[in-house]
């Protein structure tokens, strides 16, 4: 982090000065979570659904933390008040900082900020621009999907005096929400993805989806530069909601007007992987072949690779580094072979209509017969989908009538928000032994642990808070470490 006096951050933040704090105090990191404190820390005092940062500042002053930052004076056992600097919101606090942190990198090194937003798509995206941008200079990006009003405060402070290039992803569920972390960091080139149904509950329909994710391209300054996916027409006309210049990527047999990049010849092997040509503007193409699994992968590989084309690295550089890259963030898409010959490909880091049906098209795919002939048996362990609202019953009843029409050889689905997927399966003809309903984990676990065989292939995919990651994990351990639940 770059370190900042208490002093600065009561100006920063416009704060109050508990008693005991030393403005000549040196911070040298930010966190919220005082299980991370060390010397030197600022302890945000963050008020949680489930529990308030406040309760938390002894801890988090005995590992060595400088100061709290607060909402309200809180006292020692001596009934001494901790040494705290008091603002009237912790988060808001915490963006002011971050803003002040992203001035001072422009002005220093005249750093660059992307903004990345989509229904899907976000983090992978993000990984593979920063291992881009990494080659030509310092960068920083989020660790997993740190995206909201906390997340993209640490992604800052993780930032160093050198620090060149900042990859913020950006979430968002309603909408002033990208406005406002635009505001903080206030990029120069934004990268929207998708407009998808994720979160159509909490937005209130798609319509305010693609609404709120505009709200990057909105807040570009005249010079920047706004990369739009060709192929999502929500996304296309966002055009007309910034005044930065605009270009587009994703697939095309011939290159749209105001091209980026863009890909051509793609297709997955055997393994899924896909391989494609990255076709630039400059008019050079390059074939790679990505560590990633699935076709939707194209929209975040051009993506990544015009967005660091617009920032200006060379073709060359840009394709050898995507070329073999494999996701830098655990859960999606992530492939584990077991020693017994099972596949385990985990994507239930998030889940929505349209990522649950790229997932099941990459799982139809590498069931297919090989050049022997032989095809491997293929399941899908699906969970619920969060936050769809109304249309969660309609959405999970078309996946399970999905799974069956790609032919998915076994079907699980797990969780009562779910079970729309299992009725649907069973009317459109699965039924017996090929699709499954089962109340939790546990029963999940104990399905497949007795019917697992060698050669089989297993998607794990749901909405993070439905915990099918961790299962994934867990049945990916199983015969890998010699075990047998």
């Amino acid at each position: 982090m770059i370190e900042l006096s208490i002093q600065q951050i009561l100006d920063i933040t416009g704060g109050r000065a508990s008693q005991s704090l030393d403005p000549a105090g040196v911070i040298s990191s930010v966190t919220t979570d005082s299980r991370e404190v060390g010397a030197g820390a600022l302890f945000v005092a963050k008020p949680g659904e489930f529990s308030d940062g406040h309760a938390f500042i002894d801890q988090a002053l005995q590992a060595g933390a400088i100061a709290a930052l607060a909402e309200r004076e809180t006292l020692t056992e001596q009934r001494q008040p901790h040494p705290a600097i008091i603002v009237p919101d912790a988060v808001e606090a915490m963006g002011l900082i971050a803003a002040h942190i992203v001035e001072f990198l422009k002005e220093r090194n005249d750093a660059v900020v992307v903004g990345i937003t989509g229904s899907a798509g976000k983090t992978t995206t993000k990984d593979l621009l920063a291992a881009v941008l990494s080659t030509s200079g310092p960068t920083v990006s989020p660790i997993g999907s740190y995206n909201g009003e906390v997340g993209v405060p640490l992604t800052i402070f993780s930032a160093t005096e050198e620090t060149k290039y900042l990859v913020v992803e950006m979430g968002a569920t309603g909408i002033g929400h990208l406005t406002y972390l635009t505001g903080m960091v206030k990029p120069q080139l934004g990268v929207v993805l998708c407009v998808g149904s994720a979160h159509a509950g909490e937005f209130g329909g798609v319509e305010n989806i693609e609404k709120a994710k505009g709200e990057l391209v909105e807040a570009l300054p005249a010079n920047g530069t706004a990369l739009l996916n060709v192929e999502d027409p929500r996304v296309a006309r966002m055009a007309s909601r910034t005044e930065a210049e605009v270009q587009y990527f994703g697939a095309a047999n011939q290159a749209p007007a105001n091209a980026a990049v863009w890909a051509s010849e793609a297709d997955t092997d055997a393994n899924g992987r896909l391989s494609l040509v990255l076709n630039f503007p400059d008019g050079s193409t390059h074939r790679i072949t990505s560590g990633l699994l699935g076709r939707h992968h194209v929209t975040n590989i051009t993506a990544a690779a015009s967005a660091a084309y617009v920032l200006g690295l060379a073709p060359a550089q840009i394709a050898a580094t995507l070329d073999g890259l494999q996701a830098g963030s655990r859960w999606r898409m992530e492939r584990i072979e077991r020693a017994d010959g099972v596949s385990i490909i985990n994507d239930a880091y998030n889940a929505n209509p349209d990522s649950m049906r790229a997932a099941l098209i990459t799982l139809a795919e590498l069931g297919l017969p090989n050049e022997q002939g032989v095809a491997r048996r293929t399941w899908a362990v699906l969970g619920s989908m969060l936050e769809l609202g109304p249309d969660s019953v309609l959405e999970h009843d078309k996946l399970g009538r999905l799974a069956v029409r790609m032919n998915i050889k076994k079907l699980v689905v797990v969780g009562r928000e779910a079970k729309p997927a299992y009725n649907s399966a069973v009317l459109e003809g699965s039924w017996g032994e090929e699709a499954y309903y089962v109340e939790d984990l546990d029963e999940a676990r104990q399905l497949l642990n007795e019917q697992l065989e060698p050669g089989d292939i297993v998607l794990f995919k749901s909405s993070n808070g439905a915990g099918l990651r961790f299962l994934g994990d867990e049945i990916a351990a199983e015969v890998k470490e010699g075990r047998k639940a």
